[in-house]
């Protein structure tokens, strides 16, 4: 199923909560909407829902319009599965039953469905691992199975839109990173699409085809990961998704100069226009490094945090905080006056023959 919104606006009150928003989702598309908290991602979702109308524009599901500013078809008859962040589990009913229920109540389930509803559930258990937990409440289950039941209970019906909020927001790091794999292996299987709410950059990136970027209610930039990671058209965007250190200096072409010193040049070949034409150079935290050669851009480290395989540093340069990113072998302390370098190599330049790279 194919949705597209246009041209929505959502207002409460004096609030505008969503500004102009233009965005086309694919069938079977993955698409997450990545923000921070505020920037409208969950108000754009409930919209998709059918929770709320906008105030202008449309929301649209095979050409055929669902929502504007006067109406609004609501939840039961979209074809539509929800996943929210607190799983929403009823506590009189086991995991089974979890699963059978939109199986016996969604109004867009095809008559085959219809007619083997029990393998259905079994087949939808196996999916996600809990076909040896179907007799089990809620409360004897843990966070990771209470969400596996949520994921189970939504794909059940083969939905043609699958809607998830901060799915994995309350579960601990550790199961996030298996959960992750089990719905990317979920949409592979499923073939819906997925409209994915995230504050979190690493799941945005890690599992949607496409992420849409949002930022006080208007949508800052859209692309693929490696686009939205690699090449960001706006501080906000190379900030909030890279990490990147918002270097102020002069372009001359594609050659940056950090704070306009002329005797240091980046290699800015990567970067896009729109960051160039503000004087900015988005330098991530893994493109820059520091040493005590004197032949870079001056700073003093002014804090230390052991990482494992890696340190992270903050080191001040010409008062700003630039945060950089080093293996342990090479080990700085706090207070140090150092030298920090951009690293010309593999970032924008063919190495030994190996596929070119742009993260800039």
């Amino acid at each position: 199923m194919t949705t597209r919104i246009k041209n929505v606006n959502k207002s409460f009150g004096s609030f505008q909560a969503l500004r102009q928003i233009n965005l086309d989702i694919k069938a079977g598309e993955f698409v997450a909407i990545l923000g921070p908290s505020g920037c409208g991602k969950t108000t754009l979702l409930r919209l998709l829902a059918g929770f709320d109308s906008p105030t202008s524009g449309e929301v649209l599901m095979n050409n055929k319009v669902i929502a504007h500013s006067t109406f609004f078809l609501p939840p039961e008859k979209r074809n539509i599965g929800m996943v929210f962040q607190s799983f929403a589990l009823w506590p009189h009913m086991n995991v089974r039953d979890h699963i059978r229920f939109p199986l016996k109540h969604h109004q867009f389930l095809s008559e085959e469905l219809k007619t083997s509803i029990d393998h259905r559930v079994d087949e939808v258990l196996k999916m996600v691992d809990m076909d040896h937990l179907g007799e089990r409440m809620p409360s004897e289950l843990s966070g990771g199975q209470k969400q596996r039941v949520a994921l189970a209970r939504a794909i059940a019906p083969k939905p043609a839109l699958l809607l998830m909020d901060e799915p994995l927001s309350s579960l601990d790091a550790e199961l996030r990173m298996g959960m992750r794999k089990e719905i990317q292996l979920l949409h592979q299987v499923t073939k819906a699409s997925i409209v994915y709410v995230t504050h979190d950059q690493s799941e945005a990136l890690a599992m949607a085809d496409k992420i849409v970027v949002m930022n006080k209610g208007n949508i800052e930039q859209v692309g693929t990961p490696a686009e939205i990671y690699s090449s960001p058209t706006s501080p906000f965007v190379a900030a909030f998704v890279g990490k990147a250190n918002l270097v102020k200096g002069k372009w001359e072409g594609t050659a940056f100069y950090p704070f306009h010193q002329p005797s240091i040049k980046w290699d800015g070949t990567a970067v896009t226009s729109k960051l160039r034409g503000e004087n900015i150079f988005p330098a991530r935290p893994e493109q820059l490094e520091i040493s005590f050669r004197d032949d870079g851009v001056k700073g003093i480290i002014t804090n230390v945090q052991y990482q494992g395989k890696e340190i992270h540093y903050t080191v001040t340069v010409e008062g700003e905080q630039w945060v950089i990113h080093q293996d342990f072998y090479t080990e700085f302390s706090i207070g140090d006056e150092v030298y920090v370098h951009f690293k010309e190599l593999p970032y924008g330049k063919k190495m030994d023959g190996r596929k070119q790279l742009h993260f800039a």
